[in-house]
């Protein structure tokens, strides 16, 4: 099976080299993507840099309409899915992610953040079903619905999908990843009015597959 790295990113120029200089030294991967999601900033010029296919979204869809652009850029029968924004990331993560899906065990596999930080640990073990980094069969992600609307609530939906229809989601330990948060990104005032943005889509996305 051939596999695409998927890697969606709103103003990610300080930290999408670093994660896409791992993925390079992946073997495991045919194909690597960058989609930046009507990125203000240098995310594209950065990204131009490296050997990599680049789709630049004119204006901010969200986190589930840019994955959803790049699964529609690619032929792969596997979807890797890789935040931008990701620190201690190495080759073996990604083999371990892809693992469980390359080998028939699953459709969807999630990375997990383990021994990290203490705060992206506590979130993950609280809601390991909103991890970004996981890696999924393309017809099954092409099956699920309305992602392109879901914004940050695209893991949630992804997750509810696959349970609703039966697919064991395998959970994957990634010792020392850890990303960093959008406070620290974007000052304290910024990240903490993105973060509520993005926990009203986990909200809404929850609330949306409920009710289908």
């Amino acid at each position: 099976m051939r596999v695409a790295a998927i890697v969606p990113a709103y103003n990610e120029e300080k930290t999408i080299d670093k994660v896409l200089e791992v993925l390079l030294q992946c073997p495991i991967l045919d194909e690597i993507h960058v989609v930046s999601d009507g990125s203000e900033d240098q995310t594209v010029l950065v990204a131009s840099k490296y050997p990599v296919q680049i789709l630049e979204l004119p204006e901010n869809v969200g986190k589930g309409g840019a994955m959803k652009a790049g699964a529609q850029q690619t032929n792969c029968d596997v979807l890797l899915f890789i935040d931008a924004d990701l620190v201690g990331l190495h080759c073996e993560h990604i083999e371990a992610i892809l693992e469980p899906v390359l080998t028939g065990v699953t459709e969807m596999s999630i990375g997990v953040f383990l021994e990290g930080r203490k705060s992206t640990d506590l979130a993950q073990k609280i809601a390991p079903s909103l991890s970004g980094q996981r890696a999924i069969k393309k017809e099954l992600f092409e099956s699920v619905p309305k992602l392109e609307d879901s914004r940050f609530g695209v893991e949630v939906a992804l997750t509810r999908y696959a349970e609703q229809h039966g697919v064991q989601i395998v959970p994957v330990p990634l010792p020392a990843v850890s990303q960093i948060m959008k406070e620290e990104k974007r000052g304290f005032a910024k990240g903490f009015w993105a973060r509520l943005k993005m926990y009203w889509d986990i909200l809404r996305s929850i609330k949306i597959t409920k009710n289908n």
